[in-house]
């Protein structure tokens, strides 16, 4: 048992938000210290095999941390250093927000899943722009942008406009994000003639590496329109997904009647799912979410047709040992099928 495991009954005694603090918290006090240089030599995998190349973008191993668990842009340095590939921040709104009131957070221990309905709170586009010029990661750092939530629809183009001119200088790709279920306003935005005034403006401004982020929500013909405008706008990529407001039958715990979006192990099949579906209708790069906390659900993903794949959930509930024991675990999976690099790997499936 590693000091995690140790430690995580403690942790889970203590509300989810608060919980989660504290580990950014202690992740940050060590940031640019010697202990992120020994976490890097515990938790890294490096092996040219691992790596990838996606969106314009190298990644040294395939393992993301997904937007929602670094908001401001405060701690990608030492995320780096738990051995992920690459980290995305946000989501990051043109206007500061608190966010929906507490308890908003909550863990379905049973499921390993989490529900949140945590708002986009965030520090705004302006602060978030600052922290990230003096980011020194040595991965990629995207950068999630979301809709300020008192913005109307008709205004909402502005408004991403705003957030990603903010942030363009420090952000190695920018994912749109129409797609959160915690924020009012979200739902419209997934509409054709909205996310094409989104897109259409973003793209016209220079947005690069722009990729949009699809609910797993959606119906398959709402799906088939977005790709009609990945194309249109030539995006560079498709996150999919992001969490749902459906509750499969397999979610048992008593929480899953709180309203928010459904993160974690329930979501894997569907999520590995929209990777096929979006995999065999479009030629650009997917990133695949939900669900992965083991090497095999990473695995699925890729041969689904994800090229890079992220967590949250997971981090939760397996600890800082994530992205090491999935990249060793991705590596043996290789090695097995007789691949002899991750990429020929991707959509092996389809």
């Amino acid at each position: 048992m590693n000091a995690y495991e140790l430690a995580k009954p403690v942790l889970f005694r203590l509300p989810a938000e608060t919980a989660h603090t504290l580990g950014h918290d202690a992740l940050r006090a060590v940031q640019g210290t010697p202990v992120e240089g020994l976490l890097r030599s515990w938790y890294d995998v490096d092996d040219p095999r691992l790596h990838v190349s996606a969106f314009g973008q190298t990644f040294h191993n395939p393992v993301g941390v997904a937007a929602g668990f670094d908001k401001n842009a405060e701690i990608p340095s030492v995320l780096s250093s738990l051995g992920f590939g690459f980290v995305e921040v946000g989501g990051v709104t043109a206007n500061p927000q608190e966010g929906n009131p507490r308890p908003r957070m909550f863990r379905l221990q049973g499921d390993e899943a989490i529900i949140n309905r945590m708002g986009l709170n965030n520090e705004g586009a302006d602060a978030v722009g600052r922290r990230l010029a003096g980011v020194t990661a040595d991965v990629p750092v995207g950068v999630n942008l979301a809709k300020s939530e008192d913005v109307p629809l008709e205004e909402a183009a502005e408004d991403y406009l705003y957030t990603y001119e903010r942030v363009a200088d420090g952000g190695d790709f920018f994912v749109v994000n129409i797609s959160c279920p915690n924020s009012e306003g979200f739902r419209d935005l997934q509409n054709r003639e909205p996310m094409e005034d989104i897109l259409g403006t973003l793209a016209d401004a220079g947005a690069a590496p722009l990729l949009v982020k699809l609910s797993p929500d959606l119906p398959d013909p709402a799906i088939e329109d977005a790709l009609e405008l990945v194309e249109e706008y030539d995006l560079d990529g498709v996150v999919a997904t992001n969490t749902t407001t459906e509750r499969p039958a397999s979610v048992r715990d008593a929480r899953r009647v709180e309203t928010g979006g459904l993160s974690g192990r329930p979501l894997e099949s569907r999520a590995t799912e929209m990777v096929r579906f979006v995999a065999e209708r479009t030629d650009v790069p997917v990133v695949g979410v939900g669900g992965v906390s083991t090497a095999d659900d990473a695995y699925r993903k890729i041969r689904a047709g994800a090229s890079v794949v992220q967590l949250y959930t997971g981090l939760i509930y397996r600890g800082p040992s994530i992205a090491r024991e999935i990249n060793r675990g991705l590596l043996e999976r290789l090695d097995r099928d007789g691949f002899d690099r991750l990429e020929d790997a991707v959509g092996a499936d389809l």
